[in-house]
C-alpha cells in the first residue's frame, strides 16, 4: 500500500534530479545533431556539452545544498540553546520544504518548553519564597524577644508551614504527572454521598483555616456550595482519590473567584457509557474570557480577568486546574470550559467502565 505523499511530486527532489538528467540528455543530443549538420568536430561538442551540464548541475545543486547549510546552522544554534533562529525554506514545495517546516515546528516546541521551564523555576521560587520569608520573620521575632510564642503567633507560623506543605504536595503531584508513576485504582461508588462528603470537607477546611491559620486553598466562608445530583441513586466507576482532586480543585477555584455571598453549584449527571459521569462546577464570578479558555489548565496560569481572586484568597499557585486536568486525563476523560451566561462553568466527562475495558 502506498503511503500518502510517497509518490513523485511535481516539485520533489526526485523530480528535479530526473529533470536534470533529461535536460542534460537533450542538450547533449541537440549538440550532436548540430555537430552532424554543421560538421563541427565532436571534441568541441563534447566540451560544450560538459560545460552546459556542469552549469545546470551546479545551479540545481546550489538550490538543494543551500537550505541544508542553513538547516545545519539552525541545528547548531539549537544545540547551543538558541531557539530564536528559523529555517527560511519552509515555503518550498519539496522534501527540503517539509524538513524545514519540521525543524521550525521542533524549534517552536523547544522554545516553548524552555520558556515554560524558566517560568516554572521563577514561579516556584516566588511561591516558596513568600511563606518562607513570612515564617522566618515570625520565628526571628520570637527568638529576638520582639513577640512572644503565644497561640496567635504560633497560628501565624502554622499558617505559613501549611502553605509550604501544600506547595510541596502540589509539586509532588506534578512530578508524578511527568514521570507517569500514578496508576488508576477505579471502583464503583454512589455519587451523591461521595460528592456530598467532598463539599462538606471543603466547607470544614475553609472554616478551620479561617479560624486557625487564615490561609489555605481558600478561606471563603461566605460562598454557598450547592450539590445537584440526578438521579439521586447515580453511580459511577472512577478512582475516588483522583476524582477528589478534580472536584476539590474545581470547587477551590470557583470559590476564589466568586463574588461576596456567591453560589457555587456542583452538578452530576449520568454519562453516555455504563458507569460514566458528567460533572459541572458552576460559579457566579467574572468568568473566563474566551481567548484565555485554552490556557486555564496550564501550570501556573492564574488568568487575566480583573481582580481574579475574591476576598480571603491567597492568590493560589496556578496549579489547581492543571492537576484537575491531569487527574481527568488519567481516567481517559475530558475537561474544559463551557459556555455560560454568567460566571464560569467547567465540564468534566469521565468514561466509566469503557476506559477500563479497552
Amino acid at each position: 500500500m502506498t503511503r500518502p505523499g510517497s509518490g513523485l511530486r511535481p516539485f520533489s527532489i526526485k523530480a528535479k534530479l530526473g529533470t536534470l538528467v533529461v535536460v542534460s540528455v537533450f542538450i547533449t543530443t541537440g549538440l550532436l545533431i548540430v555537430a552532424l549538420r554543421t560538421r563541427t568536430e565532436f571534441r568541441f561538442i563534447t566540451v560544450f556539452s560538459v560545460i552546459a551540464t556542469l552549469l545546470i548541475t551546479q545551479f540545481v545543486a546550489h538550490g538543494l545544498t543551500a537550505p541544508l547549510d542553513e538547516m545545519r546552522a539552525v541545528a547548531r544554534s539549537i544545540s547551543h540553546g538558541d531557539y530564536t533562529r528559523r529555517v527560511s525554506g519552509a515555503g518550498r514545495r519539496d522534501e527540503l520544504g517539509d524538513l524545514a517546516q519540521t525543524i521550525n515546528r521542533m524549534t517552536d516546541d523547544l522554545e516553548a518548553e524552555d520558556r515554560h521551564r524558566k517560568e516554572l523555576v521563577a514561579n516556584v521560587s516566588h511561591e516558596l519564597r513568600t511563606p518562607i520569608a513570612a515564617l522566618r520573620a515570625v520565628l526571628e521575632n520570637v527568638v529576638d524577644g520582639v513577640s512572644e510564642a503565644d497561640p496567635e503567633t504560633m497560628r501565624t507560623a502554622l499558617k505559613q508551614t501549611e502553605r509550604l506543605g501544600r506547595l510541596v504536595e502540589t509539586l509532588l503531584d506534578l512530578s508524578r504527572l511527568d514521570n507517569g508513576v500514578v496508576q488508576i485504582k477505579a471502583r464503583r461508588f454512589e455519587v451523591w454521598p461521595y460528592l456530598s462528603g467532598v463539599l462538606k470537607e471543603a466547607n470544614l477546611a475553609a472554616s478551620q483555616r479561617r479560624l486557625s491559620s487564615g490561609s489555605g486553598n481558600h478561606t471563603r466562608t461566605d460562598v454557598h456550595l450547592h450539590l445537584d445530583v440526578s438521579p439521586p441513586e447515580l453511580t459511577a466507576h472512577a478512582d475516588a482519590e483522583r476524582l477528589h482532586q478534580v472536584v476539590a480543585n474545581l470547587i477551590d477555584n470557583a470559590v476564589k473567584h466568586s463574588p461576596p455571598h456567591g453560589r457555587v453549584t456542583v452538578l452530576a449527571r449520568r454519562g453516555a457509557h455504563p458507569e460514566s459521569l458528567e460533572l459541572e462546577v458552576v460559579d457566579e464570578g467574572p468568568g473566563i474570557p474566551e481567548a484565555e479558555r485554552h490556557r486555564v489548565f496550564e501550570r501556573f496560569n492564574r488568568g487575566q480577568v480583573p481582580s481574579p481572586h475574591g476576598p480571603g484568597s491567597d492568590g493560589g499557585t496556578g496549579l489547581g486546574l492543571a492537576i484537575a486536568r491531569w487527574a481527568v486525563d488519567l481516567h481517559g476523560g475530558r475537561i474544559g470550559v463551557a459556555e455560560s451566561a454568567r460566571g464560569c462553568r467547567i465540564q468534566v466527562t469521565l468514561p466509566g467502565l469503557t476506559q477500563f475495558r479497552d
